[in-house]
């Protein structure tokens, strides 16, 4: 595609960039990745040396390792009492990393409000930090909070207590949308508009809300640099508008560029997915497009891709209805029936 030849269903406003081809042949080529792994197939499981090279998240979210063991481990192991389920997904998504969790577990049996003390969980948390533990995960920055406090850690405890004492998890169930849990929990100092986004949607993988995940969307930094890269204009479009298109346009593009994307379980991609789409998009290009700007200024991939040699078995929110289908040998057929292309470092 050149610049000059404008995909149907687009905006007379809206004017795509070489990327935005780009980013459909990613996304098809990211999710046969997800499933050629899940078959049993022995790596490397695609031909793109840029897929080979670096780390990419999944198409779909709730697909990463870091989102199957919060659902698995963290929200569906253990009581389903809102207070409970709000306690243990906050204190997970804080330093969003599985390694933390399982420091906790060790150290408490299980991780529990009803049992939970600001002096053993800074203790335990403060020894790892003396060890020279990476607590935090690098995924997203948590900002601290000047509260006196010398810690991060500690004021991200605070915070919590903060939140439980007004009983966030009650109010959450009271949100008529995602938008309003969104406005709720972003006006707790420290939770940004990203946070907040991250923090209501994995709120929404447990039962303690239900709210469609086509309802609403916010993007991060990184979804802002991958807009830039796929489009050259967006005229009267919001960041938000642009999300929503790509999620409403999906099935008529990876026809359009002959690519047969396989969903997950019947699931098309939401906005959240293609929120983080954009995000890995955004580094893919880096490699691709090098020649394409986006807001970051950043032009090198850091994180390598090294195979986690630990098997995953794959469970999703009961609530999608899907988890009968997962592990079947009969993989689901294709949204789009057609001959599948690479994503390619030439192919625009």
């Amino acid at each position: 595609m050149t610049n000059a030849v404008r995909p149907p269903r687009l905006p007379n406003s809206v004017h795509p960039s070489k990327v935005f081809n780009t980013y459909w042949r990613f996304a098809a080529e990211r999710q046969a990745i997800f499933f050629r792994r899940l078959s049993g197939a022995a790596p490397p499981w695609t031909p793109d040396p840029v897929l080979q090279a670096y780390r990419f998240t999944n198409a779909y979210r709730a697909a990463d390792r870091v989102s199957q063991y919060l659902i698995r481990h963290v929200i569906y192991d253990g009581p389903q009492a809102p207070q409970e389920l709000f306690f243990r997904v906050l204190l997970f998504k804080i330093f969003n990393r599985i390694e933390t969790w399982e420091l906790l577990t060790k150290s408490f049996g299980r991780v529990s409000f009803a049992e939970y003390s600001f002096k053993h969980y800074d203790a335990v948390l403060s020894q790892a930090i003396s060890s020279g533990v990476r607590i935090y995960s690098p995924a997203y920055i948590m900002p601290a909070c000047r509260d006196g406090e010398a810690r991060k850690h500690r004021s991200h405890l605070r915070l919590l207590e903060w939140m439980m004492r007004e009983h966030v998890a009650d109010r959450l169930r009271e949100c008529a949308s995602m938008e309003s849990g969104f406005s709720l929990l972003r006006s707790y100092p420290m939770i940004g508009d990203f946070l907040a986004y991250q923090f209501a949607t994995d709120l929404n993988y447990s039962t303690l809300t239900n709210f469609s995940e086509m309802d609403f969307v916010v993007p991060g930094p990184g979804a802002k640099d991958g807009i830039r890269k796929c489009f050259r204009d967006t005229g009267h479009l919001s960041e938000a508008d642009t999300i929503r298109l790509m999620a409403d346009i999906q099935e008529e593009q990876f026809a359009r560029l002959g690519l047969s994307f396989r969903t997950l379980w019947g699931r098309r991609l939401q906005l959240v997915d293609c929120q983080n789409l954009f995000c890995e998009v955004s580094k893919y290009a880096r490699c691709v497009h090098p020649d394409v700007s986006g807001t970051s200024g950043r032009t090198r991939i850091k994180q390598r891709f090294h195979a986690n040699p630990d098997p995953l078995r794959y469970w999703f929110p009961p609530k999608w209805g899907i988890n009968h289908l997962v592990g079947s040998c009969d993989l689901a057929p294709a949204t789009t029936q057609a001959h599948g292309g690479k994503v390619g470092t030439k192919r625009t």
